[in-house]
């Protein structure tokens, strides 16, 4: 801990005060950890790194998309594959894909406008037969969540189906993979009381497979936002493989580094009225900046109730990473304005937040390439993941990138 300080000493030394060290931390632009004394302490180069950014210094603009040139011999059958950002984060870290399948056609003809040679098979995924896919390396998927029915149930196939989790599983029960990968929102860990995430990791335990899971914020693995998704791994018991997560980078990547020269694209437009009222609202801000007036009129009823409402007439800040983005930029709850200009994000500008290269195309209609982006997995993220896949395989961690997950689930399992 030679490079950890607590909160005072790193105050003094930066030349802030403590307030606005914890100001960055919760926003998630430094991370403190506690010490051996309970003292909250920070890595004193990341905090320098963060105040260069806000006071001017001259600054390395991080954003970039991963990719290797490097190919390894592993294949990954991926479901719920949407508009390819786990495929792709996949693909640039050196796997390959052997089918992807999603039931939306203008998900399915991103991939397809994109990637011509990739396997991508339109289709119910209960229509799927996955045993001529036996033995595959990976098994990947995002697959929605709903509710199971527990009341004397023994938790097995008969309790899943007609979920989406339920063919995630049969894909796996049928393809039996060294390795599955399924991800899912940080609301999993308490959807139904905590239920639905014990039927899915006691579920797939008994299908043969070892589990770790984590809670990954995006911001920390070369992602300009702040999203975090629930990663599931698991292993097949016989082959011993150990388990692996990416490590938290000590840097993150801001909306300005993220947005520098962004092509220019398509977009949603507000209406004079609404802009009118968003011309009001700072980066970084949101509807408490408005006049008391503004606020009744732009909030209506949701004005008097309680919360923070922290999403409603949100502009970005250009210092830090994006709120995680929505399936659509101006929705009154959770609006995503461009920190400068008073409009809402462009469709180009979501596919680099979520880092999508600028010559991934979307298809569909506005709407549409805006739901796509914003279902996707980052593509950075994806291939920090994919790396740790190709490791797990190949039991050989980079511990620079990387650390084993030893932490077992406090779940009982078995």
């Amino acid at each position: 801990m030679a490079n950890l300080i607590t909160v005072t000493e790193t105050a003094k030394i930066i030349g802030v005060s403590i307030d606005t060290i914890r100001r960055w931390e919760k926003k998630g632009l430094i991370r403190g950890q506690r010490n051996n004394l309970n003292y909250r302490v920070f890595n004193l180069a990341e905090v320098k790194r963060v105040h260069d950014k806000f006071f001017g210094e001259p600054e390395i603009n991080n954003y970039r998309i991963l990719k290797t040139n490097k190919k390894t011999g592993y294949h990954v059958l991926e479901l719920f594959a949407g508009a390819g950002g786990t495929a792709l984060g996949f693909s640039n870290s050196g796997l390959n894909h052997t089918m992807l399948n999603d039931f939306d056609p203008d998900s399915i003809n991103t991939i397809r406008k994109n990637k011509p040679l990739w396997n991508t098979v339109s289709a119910d995924i209960r229509d799927i037969n996955f045993k001529k896919f036996k033995g595959i390396d990976i098994v990947e998927g995002g697959f929605p969540c709903q509710a199971f029915s527990y009341a004397g149930k023994k938790l097995g196939f008969k309790d899943i189906r007609g979920t989406m989790f339920f063919e995630f599983a049969r894909c796996v029960k049928e393809v039996q993979p060294k390795i599955f990968m399924g991800e899912n929102v940080r609301g999993l860990l308490k959807h139904d009381g905590g239920k639905t995430l014990d039927t899915i990791l006691r579920l797939l335990y008994k299908l043969g497979y070892n589990i770790k899971f984590r809670v990954i914020k995006s911001q920390y693995h070369d992602v300009p936002q702040k999203r975090e998704r629930l990663v599931i791994f698991g292993t097949k018991k016989e082959l011993r493989l150990p388990i692996f997560f990416p490590r938290e980078k000590n840097y993150i990547v801001t909306v300005k580094e993220a947005l520098a020269d962004c092509p220019k694209s398509i977009g949603q437009e507000y209406t004079s009225r609404k802009k009118e009222i968003m011309g009001h609202v700072k980066p970084g801000g949101y509807w408490k900046e408005l006049p008391v007036n503004l606020q009744k009129e732009y909030m209506g009823s949701s004005f008097y109730m309680g919360g923070g409402k922290t999403g409603m007439a949100r502009r970005l800040s250009w210092d830090e990473p994006s709120l995680t983005l929505t399936c659509n930029p101006a929705q009154k709850q959770t609006e995503r304005c461009h920190p400068k200009e008073t409009r809402p994000l462009t469709v180009r500008e979501y596919a680099r937040i979520q880092t999508f290269p600028d010559n991934w195309g979307f298809t569909g209609t506005v709407s549409s390439q805006y739901r796509q982006i914003g279902n996707a997995l980052p593509v950075n993220l994806a291939y920090h993941l994919g790396k740790c896949l190709i490791a797990m395989l190949e039991k050989k961690p980079d511990l620079r990138a990387m650390e084993i997950a030893n932490e077992t689930p406090k779940r009982k399992l078995s």
